[in-house]
C-alpha cells in the first residue's frame, strides 16, 4: 500500500475492452466525445481535485463491537466504511449523497479490541450524478507506535440528491497525480463490469421468462 488514503492498491486490472488503454478523464470530458456523459464535467459546475474531499474517519474498537468469535463485527467495519464513504461524497457533491451499492467489501485481516481502525476515503470516479468512493481500512494497537496494517478495502458508489430526493449534478473530480489517474481508469473498469453484468442478468432473466 502507498501513503494515499482511501483505496486498495489491487494489482492492475486487464482492459475490458482489449488492448487499446482506457481513456482518461480529461478525455472523456473533451467536447465531442460520444463518451462524454460518462465521468463528464458538468455545465458550469467547476471540478474538485482528489484531495478536496479526502477523509479519515478513526476509532477505537470496544467490546461492543466483538461477534461470537471474538473479534470486531464485520458488520461495525462496513458502518464505518459508509460512514466515512458518505462524508466524501457529500463533501465532493456539495450536499446529501446516498449509498447506491457497494461494489465491493474486502476483509483481509481480523480486527481485536483494542485497535485504532482509520478508515481512509477518497472520491475515485465521478460522473454525471453519481460518485466512485474508495476505502482503505487501517488498524493499529490504541496503546503502541507500530505501523497501522491494512486490514480493509472497499468500493462504494454514491448518488447525489436533492432536497426532494432527485438526482443531481455533481462536479468532475480531477485527479492530482498518477495513481489518481490510474484509480479512475479502474473505477471506469469496475463501471463497465458493473454494467455488463446487469445487462447479462436481464438478458438471461428475459430467456427464462420467454
Amino acid at each position: 500500500m502507498t501513503d494515499h488514503p482511501g483505496v486498495s492498491e489491487p494489482a492492475k486490472p486487464a482492459n475490458p475492452a482489449g488492448s487499446e488503454a482506457l481513456a482518461s478523464p480529461e478525455a472523456l470530458a473533451s467536447p465531442g466525445n460520444p463518451d462524454a456523459q460518462v465521468g463528464a464535467d458538468a455545465p458550469g459546475i467547476p471540478g474538485k481535485p482528489t484531495a478536496a474531499s479526502r477523509t479519515t474517519l478513526s476509532r477505537i474498537m470496544s467490546h461492543n463491537d466483538t461477534n461470537l468469535l471474538g473479534t470486531v463485527h464485520g458488520g461495525v467495519i462496513m458502518k464505518l466504511v459508509d460512514d466515512a464513504a458518505g462524508a466524501v461524497a457529500g463533501r465532493h457533491s456539495g450536499g446529501p449523497a446516498v449509498t447506491a451499492s457497494m461494489d465491493e467489501m474486502a476483509f483481509l485481516e481480523p480486527v481485536r479490541v483494542g485497535d485504532l481502525v482509520h478508515v481512509k476515503a477518497q472520491v475515485n470516479w465521478t460522473g454525471r450524478t453519481s460518485m466512485e468512493v474508495g476505502v482503505r481500512v487501517m488498524a493499529e494497537r490504541w496503546n503502541e507506535s507500530t505501523p497501522a496494517t491494512q486490514v480493509g478495502s472497499a468500493y462504494l458508489v454514491f448518488a447525489a440528491v436533492d432536497a426532494d430526493g432527485k438526482p443531481r449534478r455533481v462536479p468532475p473530480v480531477v485527479p492530482e497525480t498518477e495513481r489518481d489517474r490510474r484509480r479512475w481508469q479502474e473505477a471506469q473498469i469496475r463501471r463497465t463490469h458493473r454494467l455488463a453484468r446487469r445487462r447479462a442478468i436481464m438478458e438471461l432473466r428475459e430467456r427464462g421468462a420467454g
